[in-house]
């Protein structure tokens, strides 16, 4: 399996973020935009939450609260679940198991460096796999 390190190499750079002060409609905003379903909250440099699609739909849609009213702070899930680049696929699938959670900030030395889905972890799981039936096919085959 591999490490975090070699997952985020085979994703765009950088990390998708806002403020805990917006309004949650621009969080939902940067969600469809972006194609995600979950960002980074961020106070500068440091992480502070991580707000996704279920936080919309359980803390304000579901409590008839208003999207532009409400600030990003107030429905974000402050204990933020993380891993090191030094993390394998198995790890980071034990922990949002473990943790019921889809979205795994990625810390170095203190900062964010990346964010792994679970659909990130999926595809390079069915990666692995195919790559160990292609040499097995291969072995037979000689």
């Amino acid at each position: 399996m591999k490490t975090v390190a070699q997952m985020l190499k085979l994703k765009p750079a950088g990390v998708i973020s806002i403020r805990p002060d917006v309004p949650v409609l621009d969080a939902l905003k940067l969600l469809a935009d972006k194609d995600v379903g979950a960002v980074l909250v961020m106070d500068g440099p440091r992480l502070v939450g991580i707000v996704s699609e279920r936080d919309y739909a359980r803390k304000v849609a579901l409590k008839g609260k208003s999207s532009s009213d409400t600030p990003v702070s107030e429905i974000m899930t402050r204990e933020v679940v993380f891993v090191t680049p030094a993390h394998t696929n198995e790890d980071c699938m034990a922990l949002m198991t473990e943790k019921r959670t889809r979205h795994l900030p990625v810390i170095d030395n203190g900062g964010v460096v990346g964010v792994l889905s679970i659909g990130d972890l999926v595809k390079d799981a069915i990666s692995e796999q195919q790559f160990i039936i292609d040499q097995l096919e291969h072995y037979i085959h000689r």
